[in-house]
């Protein structure tokens, strides 16, 4: 999304050349080969862990945190792999994120029409309030480790960044589009008058 926002801010004549469905389509299938990677690997060394009999994940699903914490083996490696797989992971687009985001600030700065610069702003804003509650919530899960935290608050800080996170993005990029905006907009004045009627 960011170089979406980039392409369109920045290059907004040659947005429907650039990111063509192709591109999109390229990045699609790279977000998912790279998760199921990611996931393969979780599952591969999490196997190798030795539990004890009696084991209560105190969490509302197997959060990785926090079975690797209830294992009775060596955990070193996890935490290694864990870490690692975080910080070029998560790093990564965040350095992508951030790139991105400097190009169109320098390109939002160098416009005159304070109502373009609203524009842009407005359209950078709901992406960068998903990324900072995704990017919060998930570090505050796996870079707490040392930290005394209660299971409570890591489970809802797990909950926001993997279920409320996703169901966010349709809502926030389907709510700028005009079509849907109007569809809304008759649904509920038709609601409202249903009611009003009976």
């Amino acid at each position: 999304m960011a170089y979406d926002r980039f392409v369109a801010i920045c290059h907004p004549l040659h947005y429907t050349v650039i990111m063509n469905p192709r591109l999109c389509g390229l990045l699609v299938l790279i977000c998912w080969i790279m998760s199921i990677l990611h996931s393969f690997l979780q599952c591969l060394m999490t196997l190798r862990l030795s539990f004890c009999t009696h084991v209560e994940i105190p969490h509302c699903f197997c959060e990785l945190h926090q079975m690797i914490k209830l294992a009775c083996s060596d955990t070193i490696l996890n935490n290694v792999v864990t870490y690692f797989s975080a910080l070029l992971l998560g790093g990564g687009p965040f350095a992508g994120i951030l790139y991105s985001y400097s190009k169109i600030v320098s390109c939002i700065h160098g416009m005159s029409s304070a109502q373009g610069k609203y524009k842009a702003f407005s359209t950078c804003a709901s992406h960068l309030s998903v990324v900072f509650l995704f990017y919060c919530t998930s570090l505050g899960v796996y870079f707490s480790s040392a930290a005394t935290h209660s299971t409570h608050s890591s489970a809802t800080a797990s909950v926001i960044y993997s279920v409320v996170t996703p169901m966010l993005n349709p809502f926030i990029y389907s709510l700028r589009n005009k079509d849907i905006k109007q569809a809304l907009k008759a649904f509920f004045v038709k609601e409202t008058t249903n009611r009003s009627l009976s």
